[in-house]
């Protein structure tokens, strides 16, 4: 098991090194390309094989204790350790992690995006794999923070060279906003370190605040909160989010959405809400309330986009309901009681399956159309996706109602429990506030009916014109998509799958370290 994540956290690493060098004879197969892209599949292959090892062998009857554990002196002046675990919290992510980057290599192999010789892609898809993975491993606060930035140059990259129109601008934004949020949490993460003594999270976590200050906790939580906030992406720090995914490459989107707004919420639930409770409580009214207008302000963002004569973009579309649902995530958060926090974590989950799934898709109906125009795809009847390719329309349908939330489908439990734990926040917070909020946002789950429904009525619906079939769902991306379908309707089924990972640990993480 130690053995494992280890692994994880490094083979993606010397798999990008190893792209940058020239395949061996006889693995060449039709040339270059084609091998430094079966190489990307081999090696996120690997990992998440060794994830889904590391899952069967974790001791789900303790998913509270850290376990996988490796422990070695680093930089023995500061006390920074390279130390690596794993518990309920961080298991699913790893493991979506590790699920989502090997679905984009194959997609990658059998449709490389256009741009530079692919050898570069392999290598940034791989550094990008290896710093989300060691950000929900490490348990020491400068190697999370090492890793929390890791994963910046590979993305800009990728947008900049393999994204689509507006691409530098859209990567220049992108890398800005985050190393500016950077900076301010670096100065937050000294300062708990400094002043409590260690940078270990496990220590600080089962300390409970107890050796800070009050308001050392309040300056923490302002600086490290900013960071993640711009990482999540919390209105109104959300700006460089829509133009990203627009400009990203199909690949880009589906792990930007599915993996990286993962870690900014990871942060806050993994360091804020143990190591400073006090700072928290004094800030989580006002997390909440930037939460819930980002449920709205996404929605609304959405329903303008989806409007007939509005020219909006579809993949802009769905990286503004980005912000909407990651604003559940941050409300649970702000709730700080288990129901609260488990629902966050379980819609962290279902938002990296349905949005990876959505992207996916809008990739396919632009490579399709030739754009993700919604005015030009819908026409003046609609694009009847249904008619020309079926199994494709049929899919975006089911992604859209498992994104506004469908009972059944994972996207319902998330939101569900992140509006009961707003309906009895814990102590010290107003509970007429958070009540509050709890309508806002569950006004926002019907305006996201809304606009995913009216998606699907000009995407998928209309009359049937006299327009050449178009090809439908291809081998390779039914290899692509199905993962996530079946998870998608697994979690929704059986919610405990999740939930029996997580809340044992986030009890542990409420209660300061006791089980």
């Amino acid at each position: 098991m130690q053995f494992l994540l280890a692994f994880i956290v490094a083979a993606p690493l010397l798999g990008a090194v190893a792209a940058l060098l020239p395949a061996p004879p006889g693995l060449k197969g039709t040339g270059p390309d084609q091998a430094v892209l079966r190489h990307g599949v081999t090696v996120t292959g690997a990992v998440l094989l060794a994830a889904i090892l590391l899952a069967a062998g974790f001791d789900h009857g303790h998913p509270s204790k850290m376990q996988a554990t490796t422990d070695i002196s680093w930089i023995p002046a500061l006390d920074v350790r390279i130390h690596l675990g794993t518990d309920g919290i961080s298991l699913p992510l790893l493991v979506l992690t590790a699920l989502l980057t090997f679905l984009c290599a194959l997609h990658s192999y059998f449709k490389p995006p256009a741009g530079p010789s692919p050898k570069a892609f392999v290598a940034l898809l791989l550094v990008l794999e290896s710093g989300t993975l060691a950000t929900f491993a490490v348990l020491d606060l400068m190697l999370f923070f090492l890793a929390f930035e890791m994963v910046l140059i590979p993305m800009y990259f990728l947008i900049a060279r393999w994204g689509g129109a507006q691409r530098q601008a859209a990567a220049w934004k992108f890398i800005l906003y985050t190393l500016l949020g950077s900076v301010i949490m670096l100065l937050g993460l000294l300062l708990i370190g400094l002043k409590s003594g260690t940078f270990d999270m496990v220590a600080l976590a089962t300390d409970n605040g107890r050796g800070l200050t009050t308001s050392v906790q309040v300056i923490a939580v302002l600086a490290i909160g900013v960071g993640l906030a711009v990482k999540t992406p919390m209105w109104p720090l959300h700006s460089w989010l829509p133009d990203a995914h627009t400009a990203a490459p199909t690949v880009g989107s589906v792990l930007l959405a599915g993996v990286l707004l993962k870690m900014g919420t990871y942060g806050f639930v993994r360091i804020l809400l143990p190591v400073a409770p006090d700072g928290m409580r004094t800030f989580a009214p006002y997390l909440a309330a930037f939460a819930v207008v980002g449920v709205i302000y996404g929605s609304l963002a959405c329903l303008a986009l989806v409007r007939p004569g509005s020219k909006g973009d579809l993949k802009r579309l769905i990286a503004y309901s980005s912000v909407g649902h990651m604003g559940f995530v941050l409300l649970g958060i702000a709730s700080m009681t288990p129901t609260g926090v488990n629902g966050a974590l379980f819609a962290n989950i279902a938002h990296g399956l349905i949005t990876g799934l959505l992207f996916f898709l809008v990739g396919a109906v632009k490579d399709r159309y030739g754009t993700a125009d919604l005015d030009t795809l819908s026409g003046a009847t609609g694009a009847a996706l249904y008619g020309r390719a079926p199994r494709l329309g049929g899919l975006l349908a089911f992604a859209a109602v498992a994104s506004l939330g469908l009972p059944g489908l994972a996207g319902f439990w998330g939101e569900m429990l992140a509006l009961f734990g707003s309906f009895d926040p814990a102590d010290g917070l107003s509970r007429p506030a958070f009540l509050t909020f709890m309508s806002i946002a569950a006004f926002g789950t019907l305006l996201t009916a809304a606009y995913m429904l009216m998606v699907v009525r000009r995407v998928c619906m209309g009359e049937k014109r006299e327009e050449p079939q178009l090809a439908d769902v291809r081998a390779y991306e039914f290899a692509a998509w199905t993962p996530l379908v079946a998870l998608t309707v697994l979690a929704g089924l059986w919610p405990a799958v999740l939930l029996g990972l997580t809340d044992p640990a986030v009890q542990k993480l409420l209660a300061g370290g006791k089980s």
